[in-house]
């Protein structure tokens, strides 16, 4: 495909749309989002009446939760960018939309994710980040390959005992295994954390996302799902006690980490043990539990021809190189493509918001439009990277559709990291810190799966704020390499 059309000679248009009446439309568009029309119609319907990817509406939770639901959206792939140029949108507290949770939750701090790179405390919290990433360079992928084993040795279990295997439960036990030893050195149950801690942080992310989530229950009790999650936040008492005990592990056991934090950022020991265990486990794990699932479910998508492509390419390589190593990883294109490919159709973090900082003219793919200092943006990005102006067959899962200089081309419009692929974080942009260890990670996942198995079978399915996978069968390789 051909890049989209990006003269800034567009006719500058009035935004079509309307916010309506104050808290009515609201509510009705929040019914229209979880009830009547679900996520992805409720934009579709709305480009389709308004002939623009480009409109006003309002986001949802509304009132009580939001004082201003009201939103610009950015929905194809030369509008949606504006929200990643910090000199045009401010990130001021934006990470969940037009609310934010109370900082009870993270120990009375507003963490890194809620604060604007113009924020004195940002380039502190983010250095300290991404050098505690950078020092664990050399454990990521020994230790990893580590936790998928004893992953893969419980699906065996499960499929030999039970015909089948939740995959979910048994992706959130590694990983939030991994993201403590990681950082930690230790196992969660040598720091007096229970097998099933990450309970604890599923109830914590919950509390905190119940604004945005609908469960699912029976039409006839949508007003009052309604009303228990999208008008009133829930108070942290509840699950203060987990956080708590979170907290206190990372706190005792963190030593070194939160050291550096101390000596070389000027953090203070505690407000740096709080955004440790906001990037661990809202960040990371709070990722991870939506985005394995999501990368398992394509992959299986891709049946026996994929899977079949990828073993011979990730065995081959693995038998060159002598073992899984970075090198190893950078030389195995295809599997590289599918984790982006899986990243572009079914991002993670699907929103993105931001705050225009002055009058800023955005530009679709036709059209240009003038956004006003201080309105909220809001981009979609399942639809962004889904703009059929710029990848063929958008709808469709094709794993080679990075392969090669021209595939390597359209890894400017993957956004999953609220960043372009092409580029990287810093202290001074709000791409994900962990943009490079969730790609590395993503890969090894693959990696380990295809040197044990020659095929699986899945049955997927939806849960709250992501996907449901469950293993059906598992082909074990012939050989080993």
């Amino acid at each position: 495909m051909s890049s989209p059309n990006s003269d800034s000679s567009r006719p500058l248009k009035p935004i079509p749309g309307s916010h309506g009446l104050p808290f009515f439309s609201a509510l009705k568009d929040r019914l229209d989002y979880f009830y009547n029309q679900g996520r992805d119609e409720f934009f579709l319907s709305r480009i389709k009446q308004h002939g623009s990817t480009v409109f006003r509406t309002n986001m949802p939770p509304g009132p009580f939760i939001a004082s201003d639901p009201r939103v610009v959206t950015v929905l194809d792939a030369v509008s949606f960018p504006i929200l990643l140029d910090n000199s045009k949108v401010e990130k001021r507290n934006v990470l969940d939309g037009t609310f934010m949770p109370s900082t009870s939750f993270t120990g009375g701090h507003r963490v890194c994710a809620y604060l604007d790179p113009s924020e004195p405390k940002h380039a502190a919290l983010k250095g300290f980040f991404l050098s505690v990433l950078a020092s664990k360079h050399n454990t990521f992928i020994p230790l990893f390959r580590a936790c998928l084993s004893e992953l893969f040795a419980t699906i065996e279990d499960n499929l030999n005992d039970k015909k089948t295997a939740n995959f979910n439960s048994l992706s959130d036990d590694m990983s939030f295994n991994f993201i403590f030893r990681l950082f930690c050195d230790q196992k969660p149950g040598e720091c007096g954390l229970g097998p099933k801690v990450h309970t604890h942080i599923d109830k914590w992310l919950f509390f905190q996302l119940h604004p945005l989530i609908s469960l699912g229950l029976s039409k006839f009790l949508n007003l009052f799902e309604d009303c228990l999650l999208h008008m009133l936040p829930l108070p942290s008492f509840f699950v203060k006690s987990g956080y708590d005990k979170l907290y206190d592990a990372f706190y005792s056991s963190a030593g070194s980490v939160l050291d550096e934090a101390e000596r070389r950022f000027g953090i203070r020991r505690e407000e740096a043990c709080h955004n440790l265990v906001f990037l661990a486990g809202f960040n990371a794990y709070g990722g991870m539990k939506a985005w394995f699932p999501a990368l398992i479910k394509w992959v299986g998508s891709g049946g026996e021809s994929l899977h079949r492509q990828l073993a011979d390419e990730i065995r081959t390589v693995v038998e060159e190189e002598g073992g899984v190593s970075f090198a190893a990883l950078e030389k195995m294109s295809l599997t590289k493509s599918v984790v982006y490919e899986a990243l572009r159709i079914d991002p993670p973090v699907p929103f993105q918001y931001g705050k225009a900082k002055e009058d800023i003219v955005v530009h679709s793919n036709d059209v240009a439009f003038q956004i006003k200092k201080g309105e909220m943006i809001f981009g979609y990005q399942p639809l962004a990277t889904k703009d059929p102006r710029v990848f063929e067959n958008p709808e469709e899962f094709v794993g080679h559709r990075f392969v090669g200089e021209e595939g390597e081309k359209l890894l400017k419009y993957v956004y999953w990291s609220n960043g372009r692929e092409t580029e990287d974080p810093t202290v001074d942009n709000k791409q994900c810190p962990g943009r490079d260890l969730v790609v590395l990670l993503s890969r090894v996942l693959l990696v380990e799966l295809f040197l044990r198995y020659e095929t699986f079978t899945i049955e997927a399915g939806k849960l709250l704020l992501g996907t449901s996978v469950n293993f059906k069968s598992l082909t074990k390789a012939k050989t080993s390499v």
